[in-house]
């Protein structure tokens, strides 16, 4: 039988992943990519747009160096770092890194040496315009023994599609403190991919806030390539409205003596669908692997929606791994004290929510970034919860 091909697919010239496909099982890009989003299109952003979007980040008061796009397009005269060419290859068959590679326009090249004091910012903006699609790819190198803290955000107005591929090096002995946000328009579709692989002794911490765009797809790989090695990976949804966010996670554990963690905590309020898939692999051989995932999602409303596919392929027979997921409604028996108390109920699920996502910031290390999600989380909670009782 012959698949027609969407308006997207003629547009971009290659096929979209589709619900067949098991890893796209629950989001499928033809239907979800719903109207042509022409690549490589010149927007000319006007200054007070970018001055706008430039104020609305969460750490424009954090402090720190940052590097700016605008539509795609690294800004200078808005940065306090130089971008060097970038130059990457992700060998992975992957149908965001596909598109990314046939449509990038430009990205950041990072390369850390030292211990780095105060955060970096990568900053991707764009601008309300014509629908179109916006792909970046980022290099990011931490050299043996250095540290560095890293913010990327993602935000903007309007209708588009981004797609952002990053690939990182964390060398012996280094350490990369890296925290995402995504923020996209109410009307946005961002795709994303993260590859990461760790030296010996590295010290990984990533943690991804999603909260914008329409529909969000998130592809994240973590190699363990150096004994010793450890990654934390945690994240947080809040989604409401028709929100459609799925969070795809990859551990590979290919070296013996390694740890990992995962933590996400998940909010959906209205009709959105949250989606975490996450897989632990441990390879031959890779002994002393000790390996935890977990999910957990609070459901605010009766139609709103959570799907968890925990995996662990395992290999080696001395390890230690495990996963576990859960869903459902804030604790009745919490809300009742609070209530009994003389809090009002909203203000009882607020802080019963906000402690439940709260878990996910406490693993973040820098004050400052945390203090501005929270304050982040809060202002959601305000806007989504407010009256409900």
């Amino acid at each position: 039988m012959v698949v027609q091909k969407t308006a997207a697919e003629m547009n971009y010239g290659l096929s979209l992943p589709h619900r067949k496909m098991e890893d796209w099982r629950w989001t499928d890009l033809r239907q979800l990519v719903d109207k042509p989003y022409p690549p490589r299109q010149t927007v000319v952003a006007a200054a007070k747009d970018v001055e706008r979007l430039l104020r609305s980040s969460p750490f424009a008061k954090v402090g720190g160096a940052r590097m700016v796009f605008v539509n795609g397009r690294y800004a200078a005269e808005l940065s306090q770092l130089k971008n060097d060419t970038v130059t990457s290859t992700i060998n992975v068959d992957e149908p965001v890194i596909t598109m990314n590679a046939a449509f990038a326009t430009d990205g950041a090249c990072l390369k850390i040496s030292g211990t780095v004091d105060t955060p970096i910012e990568l900053l991707f903006i764009t601008t309300n315009a014509a629908a179109r699609t916006i792909a970046t790819r980022n290099v990011v190198e931490i050299e043996q023994g250095a540290a560095a803290t890293l913010i990327e955000t993602h935000l903007g107005e309007g209708s588009y599609l981004s797609n952002s591929v990053t690939q990182i090096r964390v060398g012996e002995g280094a350490r990369l403190d890296r925290i995402k946000v995504e923020l996209e328009a109410a009307d946005a579709i961002h795709l994303s991919h993260v590859h990461t692989t760790l030296g010996k002794n590295s010290v990984f911490n990533d943690f991804t806030l999603t909260s914008g765009a329409k529909t969000n797809r998130q592809n994240g790989t973590v190699e363990f390539k150096g004994q010793g090695s450890e990654a934390k990976v945690s994240g947080a949804f809040m989604l409401g409205g028709r929100q459609h966010a799925d969070t795809r996670l990859v551990i590979d554990h290919q070296v013996p003596h390694c740890t990992s963690r995962e933590l996400f905590k998940c909010v959906m309020d209205d009709n959105a669908r949250g989606i975490f898939q996450g897989k632990v692999i441990v390879q031959r051989g890779a002994q002393k692997t000790d390996g935890k995932q977990s999910s957990h999602a609070l459901l605010l409303s009766e139609t709103a929606e959570f799907d968890a596919k925990p995996e662990l392929e395992i290999f080696a027979d001395d390890v230690v791994c495990g996963h576990g997921a859960t869903s459902g409604d804030l604790n009745h028996d919490h809300l009742f004290y609070l209530m009994s108390r003389g809090i009002p109920p909203a203000e009882a699920k607020s802080l019963l929510i906000a402690a439940f996502v709260g878990e996910a910031f406490d693993l973040i290390a820098h004050e400052g970034i945390k203090e501005a999600l929270v304050k982040f989380s809060n202002k959601w909670l305000s806007q989504h919860r407010s009256g409900r009782a």
